[in-house]
This record gives C-alpha cells, sequence and structure tokens, in this order.
C-alpha cells in the first residue's frame, strides 16, 4: 500500500473502516512508531460505527497516562480487511497506526525519492 508525507513529514496512509452495517469510510491514518497497538482513533469519531466495545486500558502517552476503551473494529487497507483491536481516547487528534502492523507488514520510507510503502 502506497503512503503520501503530510506537514512535517508525517508517514499518512489512506484505510477504510468498515462499519457494522458494511459501509465503508476512508480516512487518513498517520503511522505512528510509538503506538505499540494496531490501530487507535478519537472517541467522537467511532459514534454509528457500530463496533463492538471489547476492554478498558491505562496506557501511558506523551501527554500522560490516558484512559482508553477498546473496541473490535474492522479495516481495510490493500484491498485486505482486518478484524483488530482499536484504541479510543478522547484526546487523539489523529487516527493512528501502530507498530503491530510492522509484525505482518514491512515499512519502506524513502523521503529523498517520495517513496512510502508499508506491505
Amino acid at each position: 500500500m502506497n503512503g503520501f508525507f503530510g506537514s512535517e513529514d508525517a508517514l499518512l496512509f489512506e484505510i477504510d473502516l468498515i462499519l457494522s452495517n458494511k459501509s465503508e469510510l476512508i480516512v487518513e491514518a498517520m503511522f505512528d512508531t510509538g503506538f505499540s497497538y494496531w490501530l487507535a482513533i478519537n472517541e467522537q469519531d467511532i459514534d454509528g460505527f457500530g463496533w463492538r466495545y471489547f476492554d478498558q486500558e491505562i496506557m501511558r502517552t506523551a501527554q500522560g497516562n490516558a484512559q482508553f476503551d477498546i473496541y473490535v473494529g474492522k479495516v481495510k487497507f490493500d484491498g485486505q480487511e482486518y478484524d483488530i483491536p482499536v484504541h479510543v481516547s478522547k484526546n487523539l487528534t489523529e487516527v493512528l497506526l501502530g507498530r503491530q502492523w510492522l509484525t505482518t507488514k514491512r515499512l519502506l520510507v524513502d523521503m529523498p525519492s517520495n517513496l512510502l510503502t508499508l506491505g
């Protein structure tokens, strides 16, 4: 999957969030190597998704400890669907892709060539 560089050289990818009614919402997600899990989004963005609540977790963030609700969500990128835990909090300003994607995919960042891929 090809990505693109955003402001301040953010690593951005377009992904589809799949709602419980099977409709898809395309969002820009920033790859965050400091985030240990799969996906994180703001709590206001999850309204109407119909994803199932799973658990709650306190996590250390750059701003200190924060509470996250964890939902079972479905995403699609590069033509493939994934059922993953989604961390949801009120303090997020970006949709975040985390390091867990690197357990199954290779991240290639070549800024001089303007090349960004996750696959």
